[in-house]
């Protein structure tokens, strides 16, 4: 069994595009489908904007690890978007029910401050769920700022792994969304996103 929670405490964090993109990264190697959980639907939106080989995406219920546990019968992994709250049900849930917890956040104050609460999310899954092994995950990096340089730093403090694998800001993230495709479909220009990718896929599932 591999279920995949994408957890993040704050919108904008890019929870939904490294959903989209690590599962369909996974589907490459084997059967892989998203549970979305979000309110705002979009993984669900983006793939009736898809090709009809894409990812699968499912709507949530509300018996998410009954649901979770059937769609386990006809793939290998399941990958979680999550509800950008850890005080959502649906998180709690997708905590309880995971195998790993991949925690993306933006190279800004805020965005750390938001990180310790599913931290405590994470701590307090973990005592009923001991398998959960959590991941943080630099998202939308700009390398050459002060402030990304220095948030590098600062999410080794956090107290749970990091990625060595950091993701930077590109464009193509965006545009291939927008098309309903992922970074994987849209040729050379997706080349060194798809790289990222598939270096954190490595990471996620070592």
């Amino acid at each position: 069994m591999s279920i995949i929670a994408i957890v993040g405490n704050k919108g904008g964090a890019g929870k939904t595009t490294l959903s989209l993109n690590i599962a369909t990264g996974m589907k490459n190697r084997g059967r892989t489908a998203i549970i979305d959980a979000d309110p705002q639907r979009s993984s669900l939106q983006w793939r009736a904007f898809a090709e009809n080989d894409a990812v699968s995406v499912y709507e949530a219920n509300n018996e998410l690890g009954v649901q979770a546990q059937i769609l386990m019968q006809d793939y290998e992994r399941i990958i979680i978007d999550c509800p950008p709250s850890v005080f959502a049900p649906q998180t709690n849930k997708a905590l309880v029910i995971s195998d790993r917890a991949v925690i993306p956040v933006q190279p800004s104050p805020m965005d750390l401050w938001a990180t310790i609460h599913i931290v405590e999310a994470v701590e307090q899954a973990q005592q009923t769920n001991p398998r959960l092994r959590p991941l943080l995950v630099i998202n939308q990096l700009e390398p050459r700022t002060i402030l990304s340089r220095l948030v590098r730093d600062a999410v080794k403090e956090i107290g749970i792994p990091v990625a060595d694998t950091m993701i930077r800001r590109r464009t193509i993230f965006r545009s291939s969304a927008l098309e309903g495709k992922s970074i994987y479909e849209v040729g050379r220009r997706g080349d060194e996103a798809v790289e990222e990718i598939e270096q954190l896929i490595q990471e996620i599932m070592q």
